[in-house]
């Protein structure tokens, strides 16, 4: 009996698993990309070994059922059939060989683009894309790893006359042309990343030391996701990036507004004096020394990276930052950001605050103080061990900001009242992030720990002291 049990059991399998595969609402996304061949191969696989799960798992039931136990039967050993061996080896290799064969024809499509395809070199690090255009010279510059810094992300060489006209995008969205072959060269400055968008059906490793690359012909317009498909450390899943396809005209348009090497390299340089007229507007909230206002709901300014405050800046003034109706302070800071009217100006303010002086903050937040220390040690990975921001990880300082601001921010991000706009990839990476702090009390938790880290940045007579003055507010 258990064994005609079992053999129903394999039969219901294969009925249940062929009809979920035929009208499963999961399949491969809408194709758009000239690599319909791809979608030909993956087809030819699964009915391949659709075909050997059938046969294989109903001849399975055949022989439960047939050759059930009886007492009144006998196993007869036969260790040799070449006849069944024969047979099983040739449709085997029948199976294989269709399998492989149209990805043969595939990838040697794959790895022959077209002499006219557009170029595009990626960039990956932790976890971030970045993405560079050869210019209307239509060479790249040469780049080096030893020339990478701060302020060039890419490794460009300075004197190279082929890279003053590369157009540099060092965010997570890049703009292609529809139907137009396009080359992505791809190289990473870290770790294993691998470049992949579902729906053009590419995918390829980027490996250090290495310039692999993959191409395609865009077939519609639309914004589609970058997934790094390979495990390349504990934020992995938040690098994510975008390609849109735009109509040429549109393109064109975005093309132009991009900044080249060149004109980086021209951007004069912000004038505190200046800076200090125009910050006089945000010192209303923000505190004469850029201390901040718990009262006013202004966060300290005094201390952080110049990067990061100009990038704040421009999402506000965008509206990437502060179009939430949930974020009423953020809603306030659009206009105010706006009254820094042109680039330089905004550069200006951020010299001056970087001439604050760094003054220590008062500490309003109690929590435990080594859970959070337990819970920061992933947060470190990015904002750095003394919560000090690394630029490299696009990660902002943490230790002496102020505490209640940092609270509010980890709950604005764990409900995606910030970092929810399309264009704030790494506001969407602490969305990611701030979900694993599963309750107020855990926020609470690393916000007390990152205020024993101010400590470790204003050098204070120790930290011990810091711990002590929190004891204290318990």
């Amino acid at each position: 009996m258990p064994q005609k049990i079992f053999a129903i059991a394999l039969l219901l399998l294969v009925v249940g698993s062929v009809w979920f595969h035929l009208w499963s609402p999961w399949y491969l996304t809408e194709l758009a990309s000239n690599w319909s061949s791809i979608d030909f191969t993956l087809d030819v696989t699964f009915v391949v070994c659709g075909i050997v799960f059938v046969v294989v798992n109903v001849f399975m039931a055949y022989c439960v059922w047939k050759y059930r136990y009886s007492p009144d039967r006998r196993a007869e050993y036969k260790p040799e059939d070449k006849r069944l061996e024969v047979w099983l080896t040739s449709i085997t290799g029948l199976g294989v060989a269709a399998m492989l064969t149209p990805g043969l024809f595939v990838w040697a499509d794959f790895v022959t683009p077209p002499e006219n395809a557009d170029e595009v070199e990626v960039v990956s690090q932790q976890w971030h894309w970045s993405f560079r255009l050869p210019g209307e010279d239509g060479e790249f510059g040469a780049i080096e790893s030893r020339y990478v810094t701060e302020d060039n992300p890419f490794g460009m060489e300075r004197d190279d006359p082929n890279g003053q006209d590369d157009v540099l995008i060092y965010n997570s969205t890049i703009h292609i042309p529809k139907d137009r072959p396009v080359r992505m060269w791809l190289r990473s400055k870290d770790v294993l990343h691998n470049f992949a968008v579902a729906q053009f059906r590419v995918k390829m490793d980027m490996v250090p030391g290495l310039v692999s690359y993959l191409w395609f012909t865009p077939t519609r317009t639309g914004n589609f996701e970058i997934l790094c498909m390979e495990l390349c450390g504990v934020a992995h899943h938040t690098m994510r990036g975008m390609v849109i396809v735009d109509e040429q005209e549109d393109y064109e348009t975005w093309l132009a507004e991009q900044p080249t090497y060149a004109e980086i390299l021209a951007k004069a340089p912000g004038d505190v004096a200046a800076g200090q007229i125009g910050y006089a507007v945000c010192a209303s909230c923000h505190g004469q020394n850029g201390e901040g206002n718990k009262q006013l709901n202004a966060p300290k300014l005094a201390g952080q990276e110049h990067w990061y405050l100009r990038r704040q800046l421009d999402y506000f003034k965008s509206g990437v930052r502060g179009s939430n109706p949930g974020d009423m302070y953020g809603m306030a800071m659009g206009p105010m950001a706006n009254t820094m009217a042109t680039d330089q100006a905004v550069e200006d303010v951020i010299a001056y605050i970087q001439t604050l002086p760094d003054e220590p903050t008062e500490k309003t937040v109690v929590g435990d103080i080594e859970n959070g220390k337990d819970i920061y040690n992933t947060c470190a990975v990015c904002h750095g061990k003394k919560g000090e921001g690394l630029a490299f990880m696009n990660a902002p300082r943490q230790a002496g900001l102020n505490d209640w601001y940092l609270v509010t921010q980890l709950k604005n991000f764990r409900s995606r009242v910030r970092g929810a706009h399309s264009n704030d990839a790494y506001g969407m990476q602490m969305n990611m992030m701030a979900a694993i702090l599963n309750s107020d009390e855990q926020i609470n938790d690393v916000v007390a720990y990152i205020n024993t880290l101010e400590a470790e940045l204003l050098k204070p007579d120790s930290q011990e002291q810091v711990i002590a003055s929190i004891d204290g507010v318990k």
